[in-house]
């Protein structure tokens, strides 16, 4: 049945799970250093030297990280107290003596002999017990596809950052199956609750079920191996994966396996999916599911004691009650408990700024307060915009991690609020009112195209005070670029002072559904920037000049793509505006040349973001095919792919059911030109027709048509190109030539 819970219920559930034995450390001691695993690091960053390397362990220092870096021998010596802290070594090594950058997405570094020598023995401590990375989201606007590969490369870098805390919830549809399965589940009520790859982050975290699916047994199986290489490699290196908890979600059918088991249903989530299902955390049923969750989870992947659970991520409970609210908190912890001893709850904080108006203090203190202290480490999300535990009194005593939120959706966008980052963190480290402040880290929900956001976040763990923008930035160029270059730091220097000064996402307003502009609408591509665009046309122009010293560098090639790609976005509005006066005049000569310029850009763009691997919509559909063994699975895997960055939802009107469309959309070559372009050259089609008919042009057929038009899209089949085309500067420079030659769109 369908309840409440008696209060005198939940009193006595109370008491008895307050008597709990004493716990320890919600911090985990650092492993010893696992030399060969670090050895084996160095040969993939910089291959064909790690004989010029030489790696030792190190004690830690009251439980935190330390490294040293010197020369001996003619050889550098690297050492630290795990495999992270190694390879952090080497990262100070490469940046601070070599010279040399080490950026998403990492590639093999390439050195000379002989190697230059460390001028003076270093040691450096870090100050953060915890160095955190992942959100959830970045497991599927980002990672959904990757393989060990992709993966190895991954967890390379983060071990060069020094990040010891992952996210590892790779494989964990695997665990669900087991479990489900163990209790009575058909496989078909089980395929029916399992959301498809793309959408797995929000079946973890309980917002939907079944949505892209069902999930083959092949993904399954294939993803608990790729788990266990996830793993493998992490802990070799010293890192303590967090693992997933049993939040109490559950299929709606447990029904009709249960009759009798106590489950609620939750308030709606974002783009009308229903709210979803969750047992009472008074029913006996949710201890028995919860515990078996961890067991099963552990003869799968082993356990490090850290498990993430958000119970209510964007979704309201049934209830305000406190009483109840608490029962919540200690029937999750409990479940995590009775199968591990030393586990620890880790809470996404997100819940206490998304739906602050629900999470008021006497419920916030409920759920947070019904689990000992020593026992949650909460994660504040958004920390360089939105710092949470200044509102939250230092989440009431619990550890927790100040984080970065920088990218939402994975979408394609130079920004990045650097100053702003440097100031929130500052202000966290220096606040008498701290708390237990543990760590820092990184949630963004993408892995995004601004290398330089990361790199700066990541590189103050083995700082004691938070590096200063313009300083870091001018010596981050110079490494990136291979040397100092006057020219392009006058370049960075107008991107400090504005897209590098910007959390808006700001996009190209072309990626919309097509419509006439409306100024303080809200639009997912944030089309018009907070701060003067011909700023940034200027820093593309003196980037461009650089390129007879530059223009072999790679980097400084991918920089110049994302920025012109940047600036001729912007030009979306403009030019939309210039049909939609030429229709309003009734100027069918006008009207028709405004609409070539926007067809014409879209075709440019399309062209320009070919160029580089990192922008092909090709890449991402043949990695999601890669993983079928089937046509059937091949088809789904490729829906999965082009819905989640379009439509998102299954559903599309517009205006309900919408909130999610384009959340995630990508400024990729194939995008442009077969997504974007043909909704706006039938936008016209339409606007033709009504001068020539003399009818008013109706946008809710339009609109409508679009939605089709945007579920058929996401079930077709064509290719796109998987390998980049064309020379990257000369395109560039011949659209920058062609769009702002005379400061005006041509």
């Amino acid at each position: 049945m369908i309840t409440r819970l008696p209060r005198v219920m939940l009193a006595a559930i109370a008491l008895m799970l307050a008597h709990v034995p004493p716990l320890l450390a919600v911090v985990q001691m650092p492993r010893p250093a696992d030399l060969r695993s670090a050895m084996a690091l160095i040969e993939r960053v910089v291959p064909g030297h790690s004989r010029d390397f030489e790696v030792g362990a190190l004690p830690d220092s009251n439980g935190l990280d330390v490294f040293e870096v010197e020369n001996r021998d003619g050889k550098i010596v690297l050492r630290g107290t795990t495999g992270v802290a190694i390879a952090s070594a080497l990262n100070w090594y490469l940046e601070h003596v070599a010279g040399v950058n080490v950026s998403l997405p990492l590639k093999p570094v390439q050195l000379s002999r002989p190697l230059p020598a460390v001028p003076s023995k270093v040691r450096v401590t870090t100050p953060y017990r915890i160095r955190y990375f992942f959100n959830y989201c970045t497991f599927s606007y980002s990672m959904a596809w990757w393989d060990w590969e992709a993966w190895q490369r991954m967890i390379d870098w983060m071990a060069l950052k020094g990040i010891n805390t992952p996210l590892a919830v790779t494989g964990q549809e695997g665990t669900w199956r087991l479990v489900l399965h163990d209790i009575g589940f058909s496989d078909k009520q089980i395929a029916d609750f399992l959301v498809g790859p793309a959408y797995l982050p929000w079946g973890w975290m309980g917002n939907i079920d079944g949505l892209g699916g069902p999930l083959p047994d092949t993904w399954i199986d294939s993803h608990i191996a790729l788990e266990r290489e996830i793993l493998a490699r992490e802990r070799s290196l010293g890192m303590t994966p967090v693992l997933q908890g049993f939040t109490g979600h559950v299929p709606e059918s447990i029904k009709q396996v249960f009759p009798t088991a106590i489950i609620h249903q939750t308030g709606d989530w974002s783009a009308g999916f229903h709210g979803t299902w969750f047992l009472d955390p008074l029913d006996p049923l949710f201890q028995r599911v919860g515990r078996r969750f961890i067991e099963r989870q552990t003869e799968l992947f082993g356990t490090d004691h850290l498990y993430a659970a958000d119970p209510f991520n964007e979704i309201d409970p049934p209830s305000n009650d406190s009483t109840f609210l608490a029962g919540m908190g200690r029937a999750v912890f409990q479940s995590m408990r009775s199968a591990d001893p030393d586990a620890t709850w880790v809470l996404q904080g997100w819940f206490l700024y998304y739906q602050a108006k629900f999470w008021q203090e006497p419920q916030a203190r409920a759920l947070l307060g019904a689990v000992p202290d020593d026992r949650m480490l909460v994660l504040d999300l958004w920390g360089d915009r939105h710092p949470v535990w200044q509102a939250r009194q230092a989440f009431y005593g619990k550890p927790w991690i100040w984080n970065v939120l920088y990218n939402f959706g994975g979408k394609v966008s130079v920004n990045g609020d650097l100053p702003k980052i440097a100031a929130n963190l500052d202000s966290a480290l220096q606040s008498p009112a701290k708390g237990r402040l543990s760590g820092l880290g990184m949630m963004m929900e993408g892995l995004g195209t601004n290398p330089i956001v990361p790199d700066y976040v990541m590189d103050q763990t083995w700082r004691t005070s938070v590096a200063p923008v313009g300083e870091w930035t001018q010596e981050y160029v110079a490494r990136r670029y291979g040397a100092p270059n006057a020219v392009a730091w006058n370049a960075w220097k107008m991107l400090l002072g504005t897209a590098f000064r910007s959390a808006a996402q700001t996009g190209d307003f072309l990626a919309e559904r097509p419509g006439f502009y409306v100024k303080g609408s809200a639009y997912r591509s944030e089309p018009i920037p907070p701060y003067d665009g011909e700023i940034l046309a200027r820093a593309l122009d003196t980037l461009l000049s650089a390129a007879p010293v530059l223009g072999a560098n790679d980097a400084y090639r991918y920089d110049v793509v994302n920025l012109t790609r940047q600036v001729l976005g912007q030009l979306g509005v403009p030019l939309v505006k210039r049909v939609e006066d030429a229709f309003t005049r009734q100027d069918r000569p006008a009207l028709l040349a405004a609409e070539q310029r926007v067809t014409g850009l879209l075709r440019d763009l399309d062209e320009l973001a070919g160029t580089r691997e990192e922008f092909l919509l090709g890449r991402w559909i043949a990695d999601a095919k890669r993983w079928g063994t089937t046509d059937a699975e091949r088809r789904l895997y490729e829906w999965n792919a082009r819905n989640i960055i379009t439509l998102w939802g299954s559903n599309c009107t517009e205006g309900q059911n919408d909130d999610l469309n384009l959340y995630a959309f990508k400024e990729w070559q194939g995008m442009f030109a077969a997504y974007f372009l043909p909704r706006w050259e039938e936008f016209f089609r339409r606007l033709n027709r009504s001068l020539e008919t003399g009818t008013a042009f109706d946008r809710k057929p339009f609109a409508t048509a679009m939605c089709e038009w945007e579920q058929a899209w996401s079930k077709r089949t064509d290719r796109f190109a998987t390998e980049p085309r064309g020379d990257e500067l000369a395109v560039a420079k011949r659209l920058v030539a062609k769009y702002r030659g005379s400061g005006e769109p041509q």
